[in-house]
């Protein structure tokens, strides 16, 4: 006999588990190595070992929580994650196989602030949207904006110390997605908020 009942409605990718977790992850180990340098708590002859990270967790393992995220309809997680994923890797490449020191380091210098200045930018933005999502994430993101803002004036300006700051505001920037990661893992075992996250 036919029925009236609506179809219920399927949630795209409700089958998936939530990536957004293991996307704060690697993007805040990856940020926390490198802003250690950056900020002068380890020499910069160790860069070598932030390469690694930014072709394996910060790259790919972001850039696939980002494509996880767009088969759960976020476009929001999709467009951070598969972005910053995207910057880790070319960040990667751009530091460690393209040829950069081979230019006058000034010249350099004056291209990876571009290089950064355009992320910040576009760090602006997605923080705009954060505003509607939570607390925490916004935070992360005003840092994080604040973050390569830094760096990429200290760049132009050729200043360690600028530098310096960006790294100390890029570590807190890392806690911060941290603790944003931990709280879905921990919602996730115990199958309720555990940690407070500031939910608009």
């Amino acid at each position: 006999m036919a029925t009236n009942d609506p179809t219920p409605e399927i949630t795209p990718g409700s089958h998936l588990a939530d990536p957004a977790p293991l996307g704060l992850a690697a993007f805040a180990l990856t940020t926390a190595v490198l802003s250690a340098v950056n900020a002068g708590w380890v020499p910069a002859t160790v860069l070598p070992v932030v390469f690694g990270l930014t072709l394996a967790y910060g790259g790919i393992a972001q850039f696939a929580a980002g494509m996880w995220e767009f088969a759960r309809g976020n476009t929001f997680g999709a467009t951070a994650f598969g972005s910053y994923g995207a910057f880790w890797l070319s960040y990667w490449w751009l530091t460690g196989h393209s040829g950069l020191d081979k230019i006058p380091a000034k010249d350099a210098s004056k291209g990876i602030g571009l290089y950064l200045l355009v992320w910040g930018i576009f760090t602006v933005m997605m923080t705009i949207a954060t505003s509607r999502i939570a607390l925490g994430l916004f935070a992360v993101f005003v840092l994080l904006s604040i973050t390569f803002l830094l760096l990429a004036w200290g760049n132009f300006a050729t200043s360690d110390s600028i530098v310096k700051a960006g790294g100390y505001v890029g570590l807190a920037t890392a806690v911060g997605a941290w603790y944003m990661s931990l709280a879905g893992v921990l919602s996730f075992t115990h199958k309720r908020p555990m940690l407070p996250i500031g939910p608009r």
